[in-house]
């Protein structure tokens, strides 16, 4: 490195990943699979019970994006959802 002081300490920063809402992870998963031709409802429950990514479509990056947010999580913003809606 021409012009550095080997010396000094070189300073690195990794860009912070940005904290996902499990509510907008729900729905663009869903587009995906929807767009995909299939039945989101079904993919979503078997990924949830097993913990399988196999259920969810690559469509979109909805394996990875979905793998981002822990399943109870997942879990927990579809009961609450659910209750507040039907109150």
């Amino acid at each position: 490195m021409a012009g550095k002081n080997m010396e000094e300490t070189m300073h690195f920063q990794v860009a912070k990943e940005e904290e996902l809402n499990a509510r907008d992870v729900l729905f663009s998963v869903y587009g995906a699979l929807k767009e995909k031709g299939y039945n989101p409802i079904n993919q979503l429950v078997g990924y949830l019970i097993s913990g399988d990514p196999a259920y969810i479509t690559s469509h979109n990056q909805a394996r990875s994006l979905i793998r981002r947010v822990e399943r109870d999580d997942l879990l927990e913003e579809l009961v609450k959802s659910y209750l507040q809606e039907n109150k």
